[in-house]
């Protein structure tokens, strides 16, 4: 049985898919890049394409990286970029969440009671404390240091809680 040729349409769209995926990696931050095992040359091209600020050169830096990326195997890499993502979603849905809690305790000082029906090991008398300091801070135009504690605060007791 023979095998049937690829068009070169569908070759183009693969090649176009590795080059956009080669993006996604020039687009990590350096925590992120490190946690993904590349080959060497194609680490360094993305390290280059990084440093690129031309249009073009960098176009060419990407096009480069997209003929590197044909060389190697593309799926753990996706999957390592799909996992980063996540993570990076999962981070800042937390940091949304702790904010709206913040917020709402320094809307409506008794919003306290939900955050301890929700959160039961939480530190009522320290949050009060932190949520009327960062009000005080605010109205006084003073720095945010309260504002800053009681997020931190409520970070500690909302990812304790969840993992």
């Amino acid at each position: 049985m023979v095998a049937e040729p690829v068009s070169k349409t569908r070759r183009k769209k693969e090649v176009h898919a590795l080059q956009a995926l080669g993006e996604q990696l020039v687009a990590l931050n350096e925590e992120q890049l490190a946690r993904i095992d590349l080959p060497e040359p194609l680490r360094d091209a993305v390290m280059e394409a990084r440093r690129i600020t031309g249009f073009e050169a960098k176009r060419r830096q990407l096009q480069y990286i997209g003929k590197l990326m044909r060389r190697v195997e593309a799926e753990p890499i996706r999957a390592a970029l799909d996992a980063a993502q996540a993570r990076s979603r999962g981070e800042a849905a937390a940091h949304q969440r702790v904010e709206a809690w913040r917020e709402r305790l320094l809307a409506d000082p008794a919003a306290v009671h939900d955050l301890l029906a929700e959160y039961p090991r939480a530190d009522e008398r320290r949050l009060r404390a932190l949520a009327r300091a960062a009000l005080r801070e605010r109205v006084e135009g003073r720095p945010p240091r309260a504002f800053r504690e009681l997020y931190q605060a409520l970070r500690v007791l909302l990812t304790r809680d969840e993992g």
